[in-house]
């Protein structure tokens, strides 16, 4: 991996302080104050685990985006007056800024205008610690700042008018351009290279005929906490956003004997950015090919619908939503501790989503049942059928037990007869020996 351009991986929030930020929301005809306030809510989280902090929430209705300032020229100017008054340094809008309107509101308020994007992207930069998970979340960033280079760079532009200054030449804006598109190539090449090395990774497991199941859900539902509990792994966990950005994988053994692979994948979010998702596409390929998607959700979350809708969008996006689905609701000793009212939703949640599964991650409650679903859900797609096994094929017979699970075995005539669950691999192999 080659290392970061310095001039474009700076991160988008400085922390040699603590930036002071004031919160923008807008409700728009087709949306509700109570969801504009709650996207503030997560956005104050977002700007917190960023290493900022919130001194002011200012909302608005209207009809429309301002094509020119989003809030319009009067409210922009209004909330110049409100971070003069709290001396702010930056505003936080919750909905994605053009460069256009970004530039704009810049001009008008006399300090930095960014948007929710560039605050998870923040974040990500922060947590980023493989190889690949820098390249990932520089490409998003290098992504996300190219259309708003305009501007940029101007004194030392080489076009001017007058003697001696006409002729070829080509401005700063074009050479920052140029050095983005030449780092954006790079990074892509060398995300190509360490997806090649991931497929053929999953090609030995595929040969090795063995389950996976991906852990998906909210940041901060658990997730790496529960691949700990149930692997008994060592992996890292902060009660904060956004804390794994890189695919974590070990072996689980079930129930019933048969061992997967458990993968904890990168948390997601309400309006997840789109360079997030297409740079770090090749590592939730994962989710795609695994054989079950165990959906974490924060029990002790005020809003579970709405999490579980946007993890759901995500997974759509990226081709994983037709992948059978197991709903687990973690942090039941919270739900326990808030009370009557958090245990109602929970128990509204759970009759709305059938077969869930409820579980403490932290306390261990629940782990038994949710490794026995996790057993029977894989088994789903498995099938009984009738083998019939020459004495004299012992291999055979060895291997079937080994990938199968036996249900009945009896001699015969010159062969022994058995009913074993096999998935369609294990069909396929033993076809020549089913029984007609």
């Amino acid at each position: 991996m080659s290392p970061p351009d310095s001039a474009f991986t700076d991160t988008l929030i400085s922390r040699t302080v603590r930036e002071r930020i004031v919160l923008v929301g807008v409700t728009f005809p087709w949306g509700t104050a109570d969801a504009t306030e709650a996207g503030l809510d997560e956005l104050a989280l977002l700007v917190d685990t960023a290493g900022a902090d919130v001194l002011e929430r200012i909302t608005q209705r209207r009809a429309a985006p301002d094509p020119a300032t989003y809030v319009g020229r009067g409210k922009a100017e209004e909330l110049r007056d409100v971070c003069l008054a709290v001396d702010a340094d930056t505003v936080v809008f919750d909905d994605d800024l053009s460069p256009a309107q970004q530039r704009n509101l810049e001009a008008i308020l006399g300090r930095t205008a960014i948007d929710r994007t560039a605050v998870i992207l923040d974040i990500f930069a922060q947590n980023a610690r493989t190889p690949e998970g820098r390249a990932q979340v520089e490409l998003a960033l290098l992504r996300y700042r190219l259309p708003r280079l305009r501007g940029r760079g101007r004194a030392f532009s080489q076009q001017a008018g007058g003697i001696g200054t006409r002729g070829p030449g080509e401005t700063q804006l074009e050479v920052d351009r140029r050095r983005l598109v030449r780092r954006m190539t790079r990074l892509e090449s060398d995300l190509r290279q360490l997806d090649r090395t991931r497929r053929t990774q999953r090609k030995g497991r595929s040969r090795s005929r063995q389950r996976t199941v991906s852990l998906v859900g909210y940041t901060n539902a658990g997730k790496s906490s529960l691949l700990n509990r149930l692997c008994e792994a060592d992996v890292g966990v902060e009660n904060r956003l956004f804390s794994t950005l890189d695919p974590r994988t070990r072996q689980l053994h079930l129930p019933g004997g048969e061992t997967v692979l458990l993968t904890d994948t990168v948390g997601f979010v309400r309006k997840l950015p789109h360079q997030v998702v297409e740079a770090f596409r090749s590592t939730l390929e994962v989710v795609c090919e695994s054989d079950l998607v165990v959906h974490v959700v924060d029990g002790s979350a005020p809003d579970h619908e709405g999490q579980i809708d946007a993890v759901r969008t995500v997974l759509a996006e990226i081709g994983a939503d037709g992948i059978p689905e197991l709903l687990v609701v973690n942090k039941m000793d919270l739900v326990a501790a808030a009370g009557p009212g958090s245990a109602a939703d929970v128990v509204r949640l759970l009759a709305a989503h059938p077969g869930s599964v409820t579980v403490s991650a932290r306390t261990g409650e629940g782990l038994e049942e949710l490794t026995s679903t996790m057993g029977d859900r894989l088994r789903v797609a498995d099938r009984v059928v009738e083998l019939v096994i020459p004495w004299s094929r012992g291999d055979v017979l060895a291997a079937v037990h080994r990938e199968g699970e036996i249900v009945n075995e009896e001699a015969a005539d010159q062969a022994t007869r058995l009913h074993v669950v096999l998935d369609e691999v294990g069909r396929a192999r033993f076809r020549e020996f089913l029984a007609s």
